[in-house]
């Protein structure tokens, strides 16, 4: 007997929110999105303008129409854990708004069911497209799919424009900040807590960094007129050896959310002075982006949405195509609030407001 699939086929001919259910209905926690990947290719076998390229469980589908310009349209296909949030299913509030709810509804399923509907459609786009849908983005940098992708193979994600699908609300949101992960480590002398005072207490000595952190106000900094908001916070505090001991040794973990006017290396230099006196480690860094909005393509693509740009506070994978030379934007379905939640839900007329913005602009109806 032939292997039947796990998962019925997509059926890409489907409505996008039909589309986003199905795909939402296969398990594709981080690791694990091979199936995913599999039906996606499957998919895609029958549209004859596309070239199809499998890298690991990252997909990969482009035009070759040799159009002036191209544009790259990436989404990730994995979500975090499921936490009793599937199979989908609609909810409607009394407001009388329609949402689909369950896991990767909003990150980022709804966007990549729109992208897939889209890149199988259609065949003519006025700007060359290529298409990615990748693995491990909710997980460490190291395993991300894209990143994987610009290592090994830069030349696909080569173009003039990038849009992710990441949630914003169908919204466009400029560029993102960078973000930096510190330790402010201190030192002391271990003791008995009854005679304390042959000791000297780590944990105590962490209390003027904590209160300078407290009032610490961040700053609001304008690029290329978006206003991104920053952040400085600690985020763990480690120490301590048992309840009867002066403990030797803590640990502040700090997490830094900076404007993408600054590098990573000016963010290191902003936390190690801030943390003066302090033994502080640089344990992980990652540039912002820039929004890019100035470029023309990114100028049509925000008309075709209708409405004004925003900035993008958290990191997403827009900083890889900066870093690149492309100018990058994060647009789709779903609000970001949502993201992760055990009741991940999005507005069913998110999903297709964006489909609709989408297509009018790779089609040149705008």
């Amino acid at each position: 007997m032939p292997d039947v699939p796990a998962h019925p086929a997509l059926d890409l001919t489907a409505d996008s929110v039909t589309i986003t259910r199905a795909i939402c209905d296969v398990p594709s926690v981080s690791g694990e999105e091979g199936p995913l990947a599999d039906l996606v290719v499957r998919a895609l076998a029958g549209a004859s303008h596309l070239e199809i390229i499998r890298d690991g469980d990252a997909v990969v589908a482009r035009t070759n129409l040799g159009c002036a310009r191209r544009v790259v349209i990436a989404g990730h296909l994995d979500t975090v854990p499921i936490n009793g949030n599937v199979p989908s299913r609609f909810e409607t509030d009394p407001d009388g708004t329609e949402f689909l709810w369950g896991r990767g509804t909003v990150d980022m399923k709804a966007g990549v069911a729109v992208q897939l509907k889209l890149a199988a459609e259609l065949a003519e786009p006025v700007v060359d497209v290529t298409w990615v849908w990748y693995d491990h983005e909710e997980v460490s940098a190291a395993l991300n799919g894209l990143g994987r992708i610009a290592r090994s193979r830069p030349d696909l994600l080569a173009g003039d424009f990038a849009i992710l699908g990441e949630p914003s609300n169908g919204q466009v949101e400029g560029g993102c900040n960078g973000t930096l992960r510190a330790e402010v480590r201190t030192h002391g002398v271990r003791a008995h807590s009854a005679r304390s005072w042959v000791g000297d207490n780590a944990i105590h000595k962490l209390a003027p960094a904590l209160t300078k952190l407290a009032a610490y106000r961040a700053e609001t900094v304008e690029v290329d007129g978006l206003a991104y908001r920053e952040g400085l916070n600690a985020v763990v505090v480690n120490g301590g050896v048992a309840g009867n001991v002066i403990p030797d040794e803590a640990v502040l973990a700090v997490n830094y959310r900076f404007a993408p006017s600054k590098s990573a290396a000016e963010a290191a230099a902003f936390v190690t002075a801030f943390f003066e006196g302090y033994e502080v480690a640089i344990v992980d860094a990652a540039d912002g982006a820039r929004p890019g909005l100035d470029d023309p393509l990114a100028q049509e693509f925000v008309r075709a949405v209708g409405a004004e740009a925003r900035p993008k506070y958290g990191w997403t994978d827009v900083a890889r195509f900066s870093a690149m030379g492309v100018p990058a934007v994060n647009f789709g379905p779903g609000d970001p609030l949502k993201a992760h939640a055990d009741d991940e839900r999005v507005a069913v007329h998110q999903i297709t407001d964006c489909e609709r913005a989408l297509r009018a602009w790779l089609s040149g109806t705008v």
